[in-house]
């Protein structure tokens, strides 16, 4: 009998993809991950660990399962807060989810697991798992979860083939209604629970306070650009290659205070990112302005007014070499290749026709649309068809 160790989290997700497992005859043991303690930055009794490890405990109870916590919390500190930190102190947005599911669940976990004599990881992610033959060997495939309002396969978008191999994914093929159903049927204490939200495992949390605990607030002014600036409307160079073109447009604007007018002052230009509207505290203005760029060596924030502001919108956006990652490393491109994809730059972005191209100075996304708020810091990932095939930080 194989053995499954399921990451009960509390959740209905995963209480149901433990269950599904005993089911189909595993041998299925729930572990429970603790990963932060620190309550003085989570928004009033949001997603507290103990409520969400009793909620597993009680499951694992209900369907005669072995259930032990481990702690995991100083390497959720070193692995995904300090890098938090440092990207946000870099002027980058990180996604601690994304983060979170290559670093921790599939990484330190998945070791414990092992270490424990499982064969495979489950998680109440959902998205599928393939597996194709290819050349003699197995393939494995990280497919889109059959519920489409629902699909969390762009959290999984870092994961590896080795990763991927030892992993299962038991509710990747029902939606979320028929999730719940099969818990309210079972009357699982997580049946009618809320998703937690926020960040994974620690809750939502006050970001500016959560950042202020590392980067010190510092005034800064607030820049507004108008939608009629010279730069909007400046003719293209010509190019003598179709690199020198891509690369063009995959470097965002640099604007200097000079550029527009001084309309309110901020607390850390580290705290802000690109496409936020919340949080500015400008009055006065026709539309609402969002931010357009934020530069964190002079400390200024940029902002434009509407969502249709032609400062929030780009075509092509570049990975660093380094930050190129492949889960079908047999799909990678060489350099001077080119391939046709569906790609998203955020969690619940409908998918959008692009194009990659790779060269030497990295692997660009040309969207055949412009894209609002594309935002370093953050995943691209593309698909081909429901296939995630590969991923990289947009920089």
């Amino acid at each position: 009998m194989k053995r499954v160790i399921v990451g009960l989290s509390g959740g209905v997700d995963s209480s149901v993809a433990a269950y599904l497992l005993k089911e189909q005859g595993y041998e299925v043991i729930g572990l429970f991950m603790k990963n932060w303690h620190d309550d003085s930055v989570t928004i009033s009794n949001e997603c507290p660990w103990l409520e969400d490890s009793n909620d597993a405990l009680l499951v694992a109870e209900k369907l005669g399962i072995p259930f032990q916590t481990v702690d995991l919390s100083e390497q959720y500190k070193e692995k995904i807060v300090d890098y938090m930190f440092s990207e946000y102190e870099k002027g980058r947005t990180p996604n601690p989810d994304v983060l979170c599911n290559r670093e921790i669940k599939f990484d330190v976990f998945m070791k414990i697991a092992l270490s424990l004599g499982a064969d495979y990881v489950a998680t109440g992610h959902y998205c599928r798992k393939g597996i194709i033959e290819k050349d003699g060997k197995q393939i494995f495939q990280l497919l889109a979860g059959k519920d489409g309002n629902k699909d969390q396969s762009y959290f999984l978008c870092q994961l590896s083939q080795e990763q991927l191999s030892k992993s299962l994914f038991p509710i990747g093929e029902l939606t979320k209604p028929e999730v719940r159903e099969i818990a309210a049927k079972l009357d699982l204490v997580t049946a009618e629970k809320k998703d937690s939200q926020g960040l994974c495992f620690i809750g939502k949390v006050r970001l500016p306070e959560f950042l202020q605990q590392q980067l010190q607030p510092k005034e800064g002014i607030i820049i507004e650009i108008d939608t009629n600036v010279a730069m909007y409307s400046l003719e293209k160079p010509t190019f003598n290659s179709l690199e020198e073109q891509i690369v063009f447009e995959s470097t965002p604007i640099k604007y200097n205070p000079q550029m527009g007018k001084v309309v309110g002052k901020h607390q850390g230009a580290h705290y802000f990112t690109i496409g936020q509207r919340k949080g500015l505290n400008v009055g006065g203005t026709k539309e609402a302005l969002f931010i357009i760029a934020t530069d964190v060596q002079t400390n200024t924030i940029y902002t434009g007014q509407g969502h249709n502001h032609p400062g929030l919108f780009r075509k092509v956006l570049r990975v660093q070499p380094s930050e190129i990652h492949w889960i079908r490393e047999d799909l990678a491109l060489k350099n001077g290749e080119k391939m046709e994809v569906m790609a998203r730059i955020r969690y619940r972005q409908e998918l959008q026709k692009a194009t990659l191209y790779q060269f030497e100075s990295g692997l660009y996304v040309s969207f055949d649309e412009p894209q609002s708020a594309i935002t370093e810091g953050q995943f691209v990932a593309w698909n081909i068809e429901d296939e995630l095939v590969g991923s990289g930080v947009i920089s």
